[in-house]
């Protein structure tokens, strides 16, 4: 049995040039009239796309040989999937792409509707993970173009399809609420993925935010394309699994094809993009495809399928029939088509060679670059006009009132100030609306704003997300709200694998800058259990280049949600920020009625600076440095007056940033007074970002002197009520730590 497949699968095509009968006489005409009657496929057209499906099968096996021979690093291929080059063709290159990685001929079509454009040179540039590779910058083989708006994808499981929703609705928005698009108002958006694939959560989600677009009456023009090749790497697809699944889902509009019948899947394709473009609903466009040369190059098929089954899948390959359509049909002759396929297959080879040969990326610098996050000081911001600010607050500016407020209070009063400055930002989320959220924090602002602005989304936080990442991608500046942190994790792969990773992928060519407001963290007295009371953001802090801001403060929150704002829309930057529900409403800091923990409103364009930490009660005697953040700055303050009521004098570092985290400014305040206690509200093993302080502090030999300590939340979810108490941190702890450690000799 043959393990290698490649050139049985080419030895088929090369078997057909040197074998087959010539035109039929009763099937020839002219170059411009339809290669089968009643097709709108013209023999000029077909071998058009012909040639895109060409290329992308010889780009596929020569990627193959270029990895044999230690030139290329990733080998999933298109081939039997060629089919695709349809689309490619019929799309306006204004119709953003969201693709399957085995969508090689798509491009390759698409390419060449657009001008200048050097597609082989640039997919092997991509074989070869080389630095000038136009899309990945040779981080990584993705399908993409900003020239010709095909973001890169990543997933191997569907995850683009909810951000191929929001592309659909944003564009819509945007258009309504007459603001600058990226897109023509009659785009559509194109996102294609496997008969395995539609299987997994995330591509549910995204079928459902369409459907549910639909009956919520909202335009959401968007071609879901399953390419069924009946496999997901091993695992069988029932044949008829997909039609079954999908013919009749409603507010899915089902059209299909077979890929090796190209006039019809030419008409097919024609009419779900008229029907979508016209009728602004999704569509479920089903093209029936096979799988050449297994998975990818280091698949042996051979383990799970056998040499029978194998000889009848390649003898199903899409290309074979659509060659000998064209040479029946004398689209096409023998010689022409001979010559067609040595010419491209020697071009792809010396483009393989060259790109070989172009340099790599060399320093971690250059792997980071897309990741790196703005100078501080490079941050403008915006805010709105006098006249427009005082339409949207009355006469009374909130920077005029006297009068302290707490937490939840400034945040809605920022976020005022933010959707009014930035008109082409929009906050949703679930409940966000006429009710103004869980907590009340976005009260007001559908009022003040409007639905188009301000408004729900469906229950379910990977449609939110995704949302927000086509909505920013066509020129929205979106503020999703996740109700709880604990809801995050449902969807958290939307924030890691696909918003946070797309400048890095595109080598900043695309982004999709939002501030994801998510409320959190425990403390609340009692109420929710483990979903409401959730302590632990590890997950988040893994992520690169994120912004992750964290105020406990009302004049923090205002700051930094503008710093927020100015990183995403200046920056494209993707930023959480996180607010501790429990101190929403806190007014009083050590006592009732002290008003210690409400603030004023910070004067118009005040920031709070990207990675700057904020120091509370320092002097030239400390004993020691507290640092901590959100619920455990609140907690490490009333220790700080109990503490000095002993003679033991604390200064407290607030983070406030936790990405980036301020490890300069800790280490200042930890040398000046030789002692630092690190207080973490989150679980004791990663779940906060304290274990980052320490070994920070730890490795550093300029403060190999400094006595650490660290006092975090125990390793369990977070119960119900008293029992909460047992689990988290309180003032207490925060005391006692900071006794032992002033009592501690400096090292």
């Amino acid at each position: 049995m043959s393990i290698r497949r490649e050139q049985k699968v080419a030895g088929r095509f090369e078997a057909l040039l040197d074998l087959h009968h010539g035109p039929d006489p009763d099937r020839t005409g002219p170059m411009d009239g339809p290669i089968v009657p009643g097709v709108a496929l013209t023999r000029r057209t077909a071998v058009r796309i012909f040639e895109a499906g060409l290329q992308s099968r010889l780009q596929d096996l020569e990627a193959r040989r270029m990895k044999d021979e230690g030139r290329s690093y990733y080998t999933i291929g298109s081939s039997g999937h060629e089919a695709n080059a349809v689309f490619g063709h019929l799309l306006r290159t204004t119709d953003p792409a969201l693709l399957h990685y085995r969508s090689g001929a798509f491009v390759s079509a698409r390419a060449r509707r657009a001008h200048g454009e050097t597609p082989i040179f640039d997919a092997m540039l991509s074989f070869a993970a080389a630095a000038e590779d136009p899309i990945s910058g040779g981080r990584h083989k993705v399908l993409g173009s900003r020239s010709l708006w095909i973001p890169p994808q990543t997933s191997t499981i569907a995850s683009h399809l909810p951000k191929a929703v929001g592309l659909a609705i944003g564009v819509a928005r945007l258009h309504r609420l007459g603001l600058p698009c990226a897109l023509p108002e009659d785009s559509v958006v194109y996102c294609s993925f496997g008969d395995a694939s539609t299987n997994h959560a995330t591509a549910q989600a995204g079928f459902n935010a369409a459907a549910a677009a639909v009956q919520h009456k909202q335009p959401c023009p968007v071609i879901f394309a399953c390419e069924d090749n009946g496999i997901g790497i091993s695992t069988r697809t029932p044949d008829d699994y997909i039609e079954r699944m999908f013919k009749r889902r409603p507010s899915l509009d089902y059209f299909a094809a077979d890929s090796r019948d190209v006039p019809s899947a030419f008409t097919q394709a024609l009419a779900a993009i008229d029907h979508c473009r016209r009728t602004r609903r999704p569509v479920f466009f089903h093209l029936k495809t096979v799988r050449l040369m297994g998975h990818a190059g280091s698949d042996v098929e051979t383990v799970y399928r056998t040499e029978d089954e194998l000889e009848r899948v390649e003898a199903q390959d899409p290309l074979l029939a659509f060659a000998d359509l064209l040479l029946s049909t004398g689209a096409i002759d023998r010689d022409g088509l001979r010559a067609l396929y040595l010419d491209m297959r020697q071009r792809i080879e010396r483009a393989g060679h060259e790109a070989s040969s172009r340099p790599k990326i060399r320093t971690a610098e250059q792997v980071r670059a897309p990741l790196e996050l703005p100078a501080t000081d490079s941050l403008r911001g915006r805010t709105a006009n006098d006249a427009r600010r005082r339409q949207v607050f009355g006469d009374r500016l909130p920077e005029t009132d006297q009068r302290p407020r707490h937490l939840a209070f400034r945040i809605a009063q920022g976020l005022k100030d933010i959707l009014a400055a930035y008109p082409e930002s929009l906050l949703f989320g679930e409940d966000v609306a006429k009710k103004g959220g869980v907590y009340h924090v976005t009260a007001g602002l559908y009022d003040t704003f409007g639905p188009a602005r301000v408004f729900n989304t469906i229950l379910d936080e990977t449609t939110i997300l995704g949302l927000a990442q086509g909505m920013a991608q066509v020129g929205a500046l979106p503020i999703p709200e996740i109700q709880y942190l604990a809801y995050v994790h449902n969807a958290l792969d939307q924030i890691r694998g696909e918003a946070a990773s797309l400048q890095f992928f595109s080598e900043g060519r695309f982004a999709n800058p939002m501030v994801v407001r998510i409320a959190g963290y425990a403390y609340q007295k009692g109420f929710g259990g483990h979903f409401h009371n959730d302590n632990s953001i590890g997950a988040l802090l893994d992520i690169p280049g994120l912004i992750i801001a964290s105020p406990a403060r009302g004049d923090d929150a205002v700051g930094m949600l503008r710093t927020c704002m100015a990183a995403a829309a200046e920056a494209g930057k993707v930023c959480l920020f996180l607010e501790p529900i429990a101190l929403y409403m806190q007014k009083d800091l050590h006592e009732k009625g002290d008003s210690l923990w409400e603030c004023a409103y910070p004067e118009p364009g005040e920031m709070v600076p990207l990675g700057e930490a904020r120091v509370h009660g320092a002097s030239d005697e400390d004993d020691l440095t507290i640092v901590s953040w959100a619920n455990g700055l609140f907690m490490s303050m009333q220790a700080q007056k109990r503490l000095a009521d002993e003679g033991i004098r604390a200064r407290i570092v607030d983070l406030r940033w936790l990405a980036p985290l301020p490890i300069d400014a800790v280490k200042e305040h930890a040398l000046a007074t030789g002692r630092v206690l690190l207080v973490d509200e989150c679980r004791a093993t990663a779940g906060g970002p304290t274990p980052l302080i320490a070994t920070a502090l730890a490795t550093d030999p300029a403060c190999r002197d400094v006595v650490i300590r660290r006092i975090a939340g125990d390793d369990t979810y977070v119960p119900l009520a008293e029992a909460a108490n047992l689990v988290l941190i309180q003032t207490d702890d925060v005391v006692e730590a900071a006794r032992q450690l002033a009592a501690e000799e400096r090292r």
